[in-house]
């Protein structure tokens, strides 16, 4: 099943129609998956194909979208709230790796957390329905090569 139509069957179990402007919104989002997008680059992205799209329409449906968990609001750390996708084929979000000199942004796919989750759940009675983890530091070309943050090694703007 491809994931607009997942999407679209989220909103129905919820009673929300997946209008044209949200699809849009969704695809924005799926084609753009790695860039982690905020609200205006989202905006500017979906104009192209609804000119008389708003603003506060693109806030509102990404809200949504983050209350029927289809993406997850983010902040790296440069004061820009980002949205994020959710895997469909993972319990939890991917992790992220962050780079403090350049703003590289890589995703980790894989879940590293189930062993502790596990414990958490054997030592405190506690079960883990969600987990996020950004991994900070620099790349080792950043620290080597005196890294300026070019554009080619900037993920994150």
């Amino acid at each position: 099943m491809n994931r607009v139509t997942n999407i679209s069957q989220q909103f129905a179990a919820h009673n929300y129609k997946l209008t044209p402007q949200r699809e849009a919104i969704v695809r924005i989002l799926l084609d753009n998956e790695k860039d982690h997008l905020s609200v205006e680059e989202v905006y500017m992205l979906v104009k192209r194909k609804f000119p008389h799209l708003g603003l506060a329409t693109v806030y509102r449906t990404l809200e949504l979208l983050c209350e029927l968990h289809i993406v997850q609001k983010m902040n790296f750390g440069d004061g820009v709230a980002r949205y994020d996708l959710r895997d469909d084929d993972h319990m939890h979000m991917h992790h992220h790796l962050i780079c403090n000199v350049c703003g590289k942004l890589e995703e980790i796919k894989d879940d590293w957390l189930l062993e502790l989750e596990a414990r958490v759940a054997r030592e405190y009675g506690f079960s883990v329905t969600d987990h996020r983890l950004d991994f900070k530091g620099t790349y080792n070309s950043c620290q080597k090569n005196g890294c300026k943050g070019d554009k080619e090694c900037r993920a994150v703007s």
